[in-house]
């Protein structure tokens, strides 16, 4: 990269995926912002990363409060002056039922956060991003928005939604010189994924699918396609749905 100072900002950094994304983009240069409603975490994140506090710091937010992501993004960019990657890591699966013990709270949490939140995050960092005529978004579908797993009306079609709001970002901002990509994993080596396993089965014994190579992503895998997508080597990736599932939905 260049030397000229880069700004990201991730949201669920102190996820087990978004605890990788900010050590990539640390390690290749970048000045990281980490966002997330677990402050406690984002302290640990700190600590253990043994960060440089003049490249990354943090701010607890709510992502599904308009307010507050206005008030931080407006802090971010008083701070920092710029946002060159956007990378929407948080979500929730929330509780997976059948379609008729769905609880509508439960598909409206689901929402707020996986849809609105990546939403808010885009429309209130976008106008920097125009204004400095350059920037890449990555937002996290998932194969379950690819698909229609059972169990999951709610967080499958967040996910869908996700992965279309990106290619409208795209198509509206690419010729601003503004990218915006999804990535969809599969199963990935997480605490999410632990407790997504207990809960599914409660309706579902069946083998997990792992794909054909076998295991679990690696959260560090799943960092090192994120980071590669706002690299200017992917300038010709623009709209796309980058599955990273090892091929688990090849069967």
């Amino acid at each position: 990269m260049s030397n000229e100072k880069k700004v990201c900002v991730v949201t669920g950094a102190a996820g087990g995926i978004g605890t990788a994304i900010v050590k990539k983009f640390y390690d290749n240069g970048y000045d990281v912002v980490m966002l997330d409603v677990a402050g406690d975490k984002l302290q640990k994140n700190m600590a253990d990363g043994g960060y440089d506090p003049n490249r990354v710091c943090y701010y607890v937010m709510d992502l599904s409060q308009e307010d507050q992501v206005k008030d931080v993004v407006a802090k971010i960019l008083a701070d920092k002056g710029r946002i060159d990657a956007l990378v929407n890591t948080a979500s929730i699966v929330g509780k997976y039922n059948p379609t008729v013990d769905y609880s509508f709270a439960n598909f409206k949490r689901i929402y707020e956060i996986n849809v609105f939140g990546t939403f808010l995050m885009m429309h209130h960092v976008l106008p920097a991003m125009v204004k400095q005529k350059g920037g890449c978004i990555v937002n996290f579908g998932s194969v379950s928005g690819m698909t229609g797993y059972t169990f999951e009306i709610g967080y499958g079609s967040s996910k869908w939604a996700v992965i279309g709001m990106t290619k409208n970002v795209a198509n509206e901002y690419g010729p601003m010189g503004i990218r915006a990509n999804s990535i969809s994993p599969g199963w990935v080596n997480t605490p999410m994924f632990t407790a997504t396993l207990e809960d599914y089965k409660n309706f579902d014994d069946s083998e997990v699918n792992l794909g054909p190579l076998g295991r679990p992503a690696e959260p560090e895998e799943i960092a090192d396609v994120v980071y590669y997508l706002c690299t200017p080597e992917s300038f010709i990736i623009n709209g796309a749905n980058v599955l990273a599932d090892g091929g688990k939905m090849l069967g």
